[in-house]
């Protein structure tokens, strides 16, 4: 029995999946709140939000990720990154995954992803959990209902989390597996209910593609001033950093909160939504992320409720700190309706410094761009990943390596061409520790990562001041209005500078030991970078 938005020319019974109970094609959000609370996947929420649970999949599982190996990717892929799988293991997967569904009921979205028309795919989700749809309709982008009728995916996901995968028959690590086939254009996801494995999925199908059409695919989040989308800013950064947070600016038109490609043309948004992690979130500081916590249909992910009033309890981390919540974009009053944007002016890598070394923010060259963005230090923030507890220093190279289906050089190489030819301005952006590192010194304060991010888009910040970081190189303003001056030299922040100064050392001499890998597909002024 197939139901609602149904093209008779691609079923599912035409992808080979037969036995289910039932097909639910393209419900919108009221039907699929209310199939998620009769199959009791979760509770309503208050301001008719869709509260859930992940079991205890909190987080992601990168290395429970596979792609299979053919001769079209045996040398694409970047195989000491990802995890390979034989053929003959894939399709034994599948067709067990097939045999699973028998008297199952499933829900499908027919969904867009990527706002550039020229570029986007179509992805189907094919959903055991109701909310699982329910949470990848809000994450891709909806095609108008006409669209529908005529729709056929060029991807195609099939996410039974009550499916467990058998290591020795399936050719995985475990019985959770994320299994991708570039050549059959299939993701397979089982064994865990952590809805953010399906955008991700779809977020490496881009990192895969788009390069060979010379379109770098970010991890990073876009915004532009009202009014002027050619005075546009991106925010490269893990999740934890802040990507969500910082660019949801009141005072700026929010492109897209995680994922963006940079054509010819400019930038686009990947997906159709937001997000969003929850942890202290306050109406001060992140008013519109606040608000849309309490719009219908939000998914809300491993939070914790007052059972009479449903108010959200956003310290309680007992379930994870890494809950979170889905919502489409347009519940941002400030979002871009077309998720599009001009080149951007300004480039912003975003580092969680769990030392406590880095300041604030500097300015790069666009050596020292690459050197960081092929370095992608940062911290591993508690509950992102399955196993993290604490904050974990971590170099995920182009601030994304889980996602990267490829080298980082081929990344590394698009994004110092477009670069060099639209004269971007690159600043790091420490929203990690200050006054010494984690446990002993303090979170660095957003109103300060705020204020000194707006000065450095408006311009002001060029005209300032700025000194010469004696481990880094990079150049750190000395003096911004409004901005505590010992904020902005780190060492001024611990009671012990000699300690300041073993750690920075400490953290030199680790970018210089993980870059190594790199020295050999590199020019000559990255690599000046690393010798200092």
């Amino acid at each position: 029995m197939e139901k609602g938005r149904v093209n008779p020319n691609f079923t599912l019974t035409d992808q080979g999946i037969k036995g289910f109970a039932a097909a639910y094609y393209n419900l919108t959000e009221p039907d699929l709140v209310a199939h998620a609370l009769d199959r009791k996947e979760g509770s309503l929420g208050e301001g008719g939000t869709l509260m859930v649970t992940t079991g205890k999949f909190t987080g992601r599982s990168p290395k429970d990720k596979h792609v299979v190996m053919s001769p079209s990717t045996k040398d694409t892929i970047w195989w000491e990154n990802n995890a390979r799988m034989e053929k003959d293991a894939f399709d034994r997967l599948h067709q067990d995954m097939l045999a699973h569904v028998k008297d199952r009921d499933l829900y499908v979205q027919d969904l867009y992803a990527g706002a550039d028309p020229k570029t986007r795919i179509n992805v189907r989700v094919v959903s055991e959990l109701t909310w699982h749809n329910l949470f990848i309709r809000h994450l891709l982008i909806r095609p108008d209902r006409q669209a529908l009728d005529s729709f056929e995916a060029d991807f195609t996901i099939l996410n039974l989390p009550s499916f467990f995968a058998d290591p020795e028959r399936h050719g995985c690590r475990t019985e959770t597996v994320i299994a991708l086939d570039f050549d059959r254009k299939l993701i397979l996801i089982a064994g865990t209910e952590y809805a953010g494995e399906n955008k991700k999925s779809v977020f490496t199908i881009l990192n895969y593609l788009l390069p060979e059409k010379g379109i770098m695919p970010m991890h990073c989040s876009a915004n532009h001033a009202r009014g002027n989308p050619v005075d546009t800013a991106v925010f490269f950064g893990l999740s934890g950093t802040g990507k969500t947070t910082l660019s949801a600016d009141p005072n700026r038109i929010l492109v897209g909160d995680d994922e963006h490609g940079w054509s010819n043309e400019g930038i686009f948004n990947f997906e159709g939504g937001c997000y969003a992690k929850t942890i202290r979130l306050s109406p001060e500081a992140e008013p519109e992320i606040f608000a849309a916590t309490k719009m219908f249909a939000t998914v809300i992910e491993n939070m914790t409720a007052d059972d009479e009033t449903k108010t959200l309890d956003y310290e309680d981390d007992s379930l994870t700190a890494n809950m979170r919540a889905a919502y489409p974009m347009h519940y941002i009053a400030n979002a871009s309706e077309s998720g599009l944007a001009r080149h951007p002016k300004n480039i912003v890598m975003l580092t969680c410094d769990a030392f406590g070394v880095m300041p604030p923010i500097a300015r790069l060259t666009p050596a020292q761009a690459m050197y960081h963005f092929l370095s992608g230090f940062t911290s591993k923030v508690a509950g992102t990943e399955r196993g993290v507890t604490e904050p974990e220093p971590t170099f995920s190279t182009c601030f994304g390596a889980p996602f990267l289906p490829r080298r980082p050089e081929e990344y590394g190489q698009i994004l110092q061409d477009k670069i060099a030819r639209h004269g971007a301005t690159c600043w790091l952006v420490n929203t990690g520790w200050t006054g010494g590192a984690y446990g002993t010194g303090e979170r660095m304060p957003i109103h300060a990562t705020r204020a000194l991010l707006t000065a450095a888009l408006d311009g002001t910040l060029a005209s300032r001041t700025f000194r010469k970081d004696p481990y880094f190189g990079f150049e750190v303003p000395v003096t911004v209005p409004g901005i505590d001056a010992e904020l902005l030299d780190p060492r001024g922040t611990w009671n012990d500078p000699q300690a300041y100064d073993a750690a920075a050392q400490k953290l030199v001499a680790m970018f210089a030991e993980n870059f190594e890998q790199y020295t050999p597909n590199i020019n000559a002024d990255v690599r000046a970078v690393m010798l200092g």
